[in-house]
């Protein structure tokens, strides 16, 4: 069977005309997902910021239209043997989704190692999961070997045309909601996601600035348009972009129609998340808060313009979450863990506490350490996590807390 990936040699380029039919075909089988302006966001970073929602998807990811748009235009004899990809993240999900509901069977090869959570949210909407390989190149490359032994279609998660035109369709939902926009601020891993977007923005308006976002920890389509030698690799937040081969067919239309790829830092990434919860309500995985950490990162660039940016999903472990949140809090002085030297004698830690009382700073927990310390056998080294109003109140507590005596450190987040 013929693989949707392969890109023959004289294949047209993406255009405004296949987005177009993409959103035809789709429509009514996604979510048509509100474009929102965001007041408080708009105040914060100085741009005019307008959200996409797309982790409003059933699956809660874009990822869905492209892997819909590729399904729709299979023979009937590929429907009959079944598509297969390599993946361990939205795509899955989006394909085994519509796969199932068209009555086309699904198959998923993911590493082995890939947490257990996403395989059974592949499993719960009609995917049939292989777990092959330790990593996602071992996954792929079995992945390919069971399309050709069982003359399976591979719809590849990005670097796909048909793919491509399905995410594009998030451009059309965009501009026909809001004109008028200046600057399209877009995630970036493989390039489907991107290319797409940026076919369908160009032909609508030849002056809209497309800028796309990566992690630091990845920048593979960086490099690749820059020409730079960036390491790729590490344990990103942003796990939905982190991609160390970007396609060559989205590469191709990137270098044409994106005018800019910005990097970010995994510490704008957390604060991103935590500020859409926040602000928004809204729950983003990393590479969804991407296009917030780069106009957060990268102020001046953006202030003053109408910006869109897309929440191209909200697949986040619900445990990942929290830390990040909780991560969050300390950054910004709410949250705190104060060191304190004591004598091991009756009261020293009550009159510390009184302290905390005085200054109206909440005890969350205190932790005793008397054995593996360098102070003497009587001394007493105890770390109390705190709550405050904010990093002016636990300052005020240390120094007054220094002021009485007291040997006081704040542990640091590494």
């Amino acid at each position: 069977m013929t693989s949707t990936s392969a890109t023959p040699p004289g294949l047209a380029p993406l255009t405004l005309d296949d987005v177009r039919r993409a959103a035809e075909r789709i429509v009514g089988a996604v979510v048509h997902t509100p474009t929102l302006r965001s007041e408080t966001l708009s105040r914060i970073t100085g741009a005019d910021i307008w959200l996409k929602f797309e982790n409003l998807q059933f699956t809660a990811a874009y990822k869905e239209r492209g892997a819909l748009n590729a399904l729709l235009q299979l023979t009937e004899e590929q429907r009959a043997r079944g598509v297969i990809a390599a993946s361990a993240g939205n795509h899955s999900q989006g394909l085994s989704h519509h796969g199932t509901r068209l009555g086309v069977p699904v198959t998923i090869v993911m590493p082995r190692t890939t947490p257990t959570v996403k395989v059974m949210q592949t499993e719960s909407v009609g995917g049939k999961v292989v777990l092959e390989g330790e990593t996602f190149d071992e996954a792929y490359a079995h992945a390919r070997q069971l399309e050709r032994e069982l003359g399976l279609t591979f719809i590849h998660p990005f670097d796909d045309p048909q793919v491509a035109a399905g995410a594009g369709t998030v451009a059309l939902e965009m501009l026909a909601a809001v004109p008028d926009l200046e600057t399209l601020v877009i995630p970036i891993g493989g390039g489907g996601l991107i290319s797409g977007m940026a076919t369908a923005a160009k032909a609508l308006n030849p002056g809209i600035e497309i800028v796309g976002v990566e992690a630091e920890l990845f920048p593979s389509m960086y490099n690749r348009i820059k020409g730079t030698q960036l390491p790729c690799g590490g344990d990103t937040l942003a796990e939905g972009i982190a991609v160390k081969e970007p396609g060559r067919f989205t590469a191709a239309i990137i270098e044409r129609l994106v005018d800019d790829i910005v990097l970010v830092s995994e510490q704008s990434l957390e604060s991103a998340v935590s500020l859409l919860l926040q602000i928004e309500k809204t729950v983003v995985e990393g590479a969804g808060a991407a296009g917030l950490a780069a106009v957060q990162s990268w102020g001046e660039r953006f202030r003053g313009r109408r910006v869109g940016l897309v929440l191209c999903g909200g697949n986040i472990d619900t445990r990942l979450l929290a830390n990040v949140l909780l991560r969050d809090l300390a950054l910004s002085g709410r949250l705190a863990r104060l060191r304190v030297t004591l004598q091991d004698r009756p009261g020293a830690l009550y009159k510390v506490m009184g302290e905390f009382q005085a200054h109206n700073v909440n005890i969350i927990e205190i932790y005793h350490q008397r054995i593996f310390t360098t102070l003497p056998a009587k001394g007493l080294v105890t770390d109390i996590e705190c709550e405050a109003r904010d990093s002016e109140q636990i300052d005020g507590l240390i120094a007054a807390l220094r002021a009485k005596g007291y040997t006081v450190s704040q542990v640091e987040l590494a």
